[in-house]
Order: structure tokens, then C-alpha cells, then sequence
């Protein structure tokens, strides 16, 4: 029972870090940038969230706008450095990530920030949907974890929806391009660095969102949020493509991003449920990263 349980709330959050695994795969996949700025823009829209929830007393969904548009704003600080000031991506990315530790620091003013939503003002979109919720099912132990998974399910269905559409425009198509063949499309006479910069700015927009929707389920932001995100997010990409398949259309490819997601949170909780350490999660991750990216090579081996 135990186990069932913990395996409804890892889908609950797989959703939500699903989308920062959309994020990612923007990012990595589509743009073919290493970028590394996700792991401070995933905590500084945790903790944008957090400080106009507490501090502000903001509406929860105003709060995500905010997250959301920190997080573009820290990925297009990471596009300039790479296109005006020549920095490789992968430093860029790291650079960014670094002042976000200290960025995060001054917007929270201390380490974490704990959601009390008992003190008046203050309230998450997961307190606000369940108080809608008729009181004898608020009373359910489990409601919660069951308002959060609808939450991440409509956004999730939103941002893949809304990215569907965008990567279906010209824009959104020289996005893709310069990902593809950047000498190609450049040649064209398209700016390979301005769509650098949209593709950094959307991708960390998402990771940001991702981090708020984190913080209003789990009631907390911490400056240390972040760390190892880029890694979960690659897993999840990871294991969406090699235990699911590559499909060609685009909707499905995203789908199958969130569905590694959500299948990554189910293998911690379960291993959890069987005993293993919460420190040993990162080892957990890189081991199962390591197994997807080995069944191809495995796979074809066999076959040859």
C-alpha cells in the first residue's frame, strides 16, 4: 500500500518536473545547446514564487507568470554571453548558473522559505483548488497529492500544446533549423544568434515555471533546489526516447519527454520504498541514465 501511494505522488511530480524536462529538451535536443543555466533558473523560479506568495502576498497563478518570466530572463543572460561576448556554451550556461546561487540568496534573503498557507494572504494553487473541493473529499488524506497531479496534467497539456503550435511557425521552424544545421540556415539569412537567444529564453521559461509549480506542491523553496536538475532532466528525456521509442511527430516526442519524467519519479520512489538512502538518489540517477543510453548500443549489438 505504501509503495502504491508513494507511486501516486511520483506521478504527481513527474508531471511537474516533467515540464522542466520540456524545458531541457528544448534546449539540448531542439537547439542542440549544452546548457547548463537550468539548474539556477529551476530554483530562481522556486524562489520568485515563494517570496511573492509569503513576502507579497501575490495570487499563486501571478506568481508563476513572475517564475515563468525569471526563467527567460536568466536563459537570455546565458544567450548573450555565448552570442555578443563569444563565451562557449557550456561556460555560459555555467557562469549563469553560478550568480543564480547568489541571485536566489538575495530575492529569499536567507536559504529557504517555507509556505505557511495557514497565515492569511498566503496560498498556493494547490490550496486554492482544494478549498473549491467539496469537504468531505478535502478530508481524503490523499487529496492533495490528487489536486497536484491534475495541476501538472492541465500544464503540462498546455506547454505542450503551446509549443506544438510555436514550432509549427516560421519562427518557431528557424528555431528548429538552427538547431539542425546552424551554417545552413544562416546562410539563408535567418540570425542564428537571436534564435539562440528565443530558444535559451523559452527553454529556461519552462524550467523556471517547472521550479514555481514544485515549490506551491512541496511548500518550500531552497536555495539548493536546483542542484542536479539538468541531470533529471536529461534522464527523463533519456529514458522517454529509449524505453518508449522515437516517434516522428513532434507532439508525441514531447509526450514521451513528460512520460520519462513521470517514469523516473516512479523508479525513486519505488527504490526509495525498498530502503535505499535519500543521498544516494544522484548515484540512482546517473546509474539510470547510464542503462538508457547503453540499450541502443545493447539493442544493436544483438541484432548485428
Amino acid at each position: 500500500m505504501n509503495i502504491l501511494m508513494a507511486i501516486f505522488g511520483a506521478v504527481s511530480q513527474g508531471l511537474l518536473w516533467g515540464i522542466m524536462a520540456l524545458g531541457v529538451y528544448i534546449t539540448f535536443k531542439i537547439l542542440d545547446f549544452a546548457d547548463m543555466t537550468c539548474d539556477g533558473s529551476f530554483a530562481l523560479g522556486g524562489c520568485v514564487s515563494a517570496v511573492f506568495v509569503v513576502t507579497f502576498h501575490w495570487n499563486p497563478f501571478l506568481s508563476l507568470i513572475a517564475a515563468l518570466v525569471a526563467g527567460g530572463i536568466a536563459g537570455g543572460v546565458t544567450g548573450l554571453l555565448h552570442t555578443k561576448l563569444k563565451i562557449p556554451a557550456i561556460l555560459s550556461g555555467i557562469l549563469t548558473m553560478i550568480s543564480l546561487y547568489s541571485i536566489n540568496l538575495r530575492i529569499m534573503g536567507q536559504a529557504n522559505t517555507p509556505i505557511n498557507t495557514r497565515a492569511k494572504g498566503t496560498d498556493t494553487i494547490v490550496t486554492l483548488i482544494t478549498d473549491l473541493l467539496p469537504e468531505e473529499i478535502r478530508k481524503n488524506g490523499n487529496t492533495n497529492t490528487f489536486v497536484t497531479m491534475m495541476i501538472g496534467l492541465v500544464f503540462v497539456v498546455l506547454c505542450i500544446a503551446i509549443l506544438y503550435w510555436f514550432f509549427g511557425t516560421e519562427a518557431g521552424s528557424a528555431l528548429r533549423a538552427t538547431g539542425n544545421n546552424e551554417a545552413m540556415i544562416r546562410a539563408l539569412g535567418v540570425n542564428t544568434d537571436k534564435m539562440k537567444i528565443i530558444g535559451l529564453v523559452l527553454g529556461n521559461a519552462l524550467v523556471g515555471l517547472s521550479g514555481a509549480l514544485v515549490v506551491q506542491s512541496q511548500k518550500v523553496a531552497d536555495v539548493g533546489m536546483g542542484q542536479g536538475t539538468i541531470v533529471i532532466g536529461l534522464a527523463s528525456i533519456v529514458i522517454g526516447e529509449v524505453f518508449l521509442g522515437k516517434k516522428l511527430n513532434f507532439a508525441v516526442k514531447l509526450s514521451f519527454t513528460i512520460i520519462g519524467s513521470i517514469i523516473y519519479r516512479i523508479i525513486v520512489a519505488v527504490v526509495l520504498q525498498l530502503g535505499l538512502e535519500s543521498s544516494d538518489l544522484k548515484m540512482l540517477t546517473a546509474i539510470i541514465v547510464a542503462i538508457a543510453l547503453s540499450v541502443p548500443v545493447l539493442s544493436k549489438k544483438r541484432v548485428d
